[in-house]
């Protein structure tokens, strides 16, 4: 009846037969991933530079860690004032991108009380900027396993620094995410921490090569324990060679990348998928250019 029907048709069973033919199962109602990158990836860029590209390669989030090298967002001019964060705000929506995770240093493990209200404090000014740029996470470090105290007196230091941010940010949009990281990689560790401290506005960072490249414990049986708590994921490959870690770009490495993203489709996980290319701390790795533009099509490959 209609001229184009036919051609329409064809298009149609051909992309069908192609989904197929490479073992995809085809459903025209699944969406694509969420992506975004950390701003780890792109040390030496503005973020006009930074928000410009994600656009122009498929990303749909940015997660902020520093910007030309401040990790201390609030000291950046583009989030130094009110005006400034409205004015920054605008020019993410207008290029159709959202602020996913602020990633702060603040730690919780210390037991000095000096280090620790410094570290509390900066965890709240991170809850403070996230509420006025419509950011739904910051990030925050568990992190090391003190030798000079007991195991357990340092996840319960851990706690409660989660708890208390958590209390500060009960009433705003703002969720403290603790990322798996270092020593806290273990699934048992986690699970003691956040099955006391998770709550409202309490969740997690699954960091799959964080732990993966320590313990060897395959995603699923991660996934089982902790699941319930991840509400953003941080995305890398690497090789381990010699006993050391060498990042390589995504579908590169060891890292059981698509046993991890079939675990977080089957339970249905909305978040972002985000990718962490470590170029600030590892200034060898390739270039933002290459590898944050790579990103987008190796993953969906993973998929």
């Amino acid at each position: 009846m209609y001229p184009y029907s036919r051609k329409h048709f064809l298009q149609s069973a051909a992309v069908l037969l192609a989904a197929a033919c490479t073992g995809f199962s085809f459903d025209i109602k699944q969406k694509l991933p969420k992506l975004s990158f950390s701003t780890l990836g792109c040390p030496d860029w503005t973020f006009q530079q930074t928000i410009d590209f994600a656009a122009q390669h498929g990303y749909t989030g940015i997660e902020l860690r520093g910007i030309l090298r401040q990790l201390d967002l609030v000291k950046c001019p583009e989030f130094n004032s009110k005006e400034s964060r409205a004015a920054t705000l605008k020019l993410m929506q207008d290029k159709g991108l959202q602020f996913v995770d602020l990633g702060s240093s603040a730690t919780m493990h210390f037991a000095d009380a000096a280090k620790r209200k410094d570290n509390i404090e900066e965890g709240k000014r991170f809850i403070d900027l996230a509420q006025d740029i419509k950011c739904p996470y910051i990030r925050v470090f568990p992190n090391n396993f003190l030798k000079e105290q007991e195991k357990d007196a340092t996840i319960n230091l851990i706690i409660s620094g989660l708890k208390e941010l958590g209390a500060y940010a009960k009433g705003t949009n703002v969720t403290i995410l603790m990322e798996t990281h270092g020593d806290a990689v273990y699934t048992a560790d986690i699970e003691k921490i956040m099955s006391s401290a998770a709550g409202e506005n309490v969740g997690l960072i699954w960091d799959v090569a964080n732990m993966w490249s320590i313990t060897k414990e395959p995603p699923a049986t991660v996934y089982k324990t902790i699941g319930k708590y991840v509400r953003h994921t941080h995305i890398k490959d690497l090789n381990i060679i010699n006993d050391k870690i060498e990042y390589a770009l995504l579908g590169k490495g060891q890292v059981p990348l698509k046993e991890a993203l079939k675990v977080l489709t089957d339970a249905n996980y909305t978040g972002f998928y985000s990718f962490e290319w470590e170029k600030l701390w590892h200034p060898e790795l390739a270039a933002p250019e290459v590898a944050l533009a790579d990103y987008p099509q190796a993953i969906k490959k993973l998929f």
